[in-house]
């Protein structure tokens, strides 16, 4: 596994003694930091532009962690951090909290990506919020963040390649089908109601797969992987089938076991942008969800 160590804005690393003496060790890193390390090119041509790559006896150093501006107030809260370098951030968002302002005007409750910039300022840190992906308003779970351009660029291009990994625990209701695994219906917006989407012949490709967990009396646990990641997928595709979340109004969930959508991401898995380590990390069952599989496992 590859290693780093941070000195103020540099990175430092390693490269080999083939390439730190060689005739032209320059050309030699580039050629090493697009072919192993996989850095953009576009960022490799800004950190020699700006004078971001230099050597220091054997070891290289490249300006990968300058100062930037948040981007968004800080607004302190408690944070619950699942995994944090000097390249990745993964956060719990609780239910109930948005990733980031919806654009309104008017009064804006705090977001995640407040209570992450706070984080960072609280360390010391002068880093951009940056979220790799996103989560519903009511739905739990852990959300990915990178800490500077290589890595927003490696995370953001594993996103368009489907490479990082997503896997959701949801409640929903009536006995679902063993023989349901995948669900690979297009979601559209529906033109009846604003916030909806519904499945439709002309919306976007979208792929869930299912496995059952466990099934009550007249409710079932499902665990969920996103091979695509549309609004409202999970909800969309369940609901569709005949099958809401438990707590889902807007898609017809009843709302007598729980207040919110019955939907949780209890696991994220990434290949580390610099050392190319494929982390997985899990997120327990938030406190309502528990209860919630306790008192349907308790109905006979």
């Amino acid at each position: 596994m590859r290693t780093w160590t941070r000195r103020g804005q540099w990175l430092e690393v390693s490269p080999g003694k083939r390439m730190s003496e060689a005739e032209d060790r320059d050309q030699a890193a580039a050629i090493w930091l697009l072919e192993t390390l996989g850095i953009p090119e576009k960022l490799l041509k800004q950190l020699k532009a700006n004078q971001g790559m230099e050597w220091k006896g054997d070891r290289l150093r490249l300006a990968l962690f300058g100062a930037q501006p948040a981007g968004i107030e800080p607004v302190w809260r408690e944070l619950d951090i699942l995994y944090e370098d000097d390249f990745c951030l993964v956060v719990h968002k609780p239910a109930g909290m948005n990733i980031h302002p919806d654009g309104r005007k008017g009064e804006v409750e705090p977001t995640l990506d407040h209570a992450v910039a706070a984080h960072y300022q609280m360390q010391g840190e002068d880093v951009a919020v940056r979220h790799i992906h996103r989560l519903d308003q009511y739905t739990s779970g852990p959300v990915l963040y990178a800490k500077n351009d290589f890595a927003q660029l490696k995370l953001d291009e594993d996103m368009r390649h489907k490479r990082i990994a997503r896997s959701y625990a949801a409640f929903v209701q009536g006995k679902v089908s063993s023989g349901l695994k995948v669900i690979d219906l297009p979601i559209g917006k529906d033109r009846h109601h604003k916030q909806r989407r519904r499945v439709s012949p002309t919306g976007q490709q979208a792929v869930t797969h299912v496995r059952v967990g466990e099934v009550y009396r007249n409710s079932s646990l499902v665990h969920l992987e996103l091979e695509t990641g549309r609004t409202h997928q999970i909800r969309v595709h369940l609901s569709h089938m005949g099958h809401p979340l438990l707590g889902d109004a807007l898609y017809g969930g009843s709302t007598a076991w729980i207040a919110r959508q019955a939907l949780h991401g209890e696991r994220l898995a990434f290949t580390h942008p610099f050392t190319g380590e494929r982390i997985e990390i899990a997120d327990p069952w938030p406190t309502d969800l528990q209860r919630l599989y306790e008192k349907l496992s308790s109905v006979k």
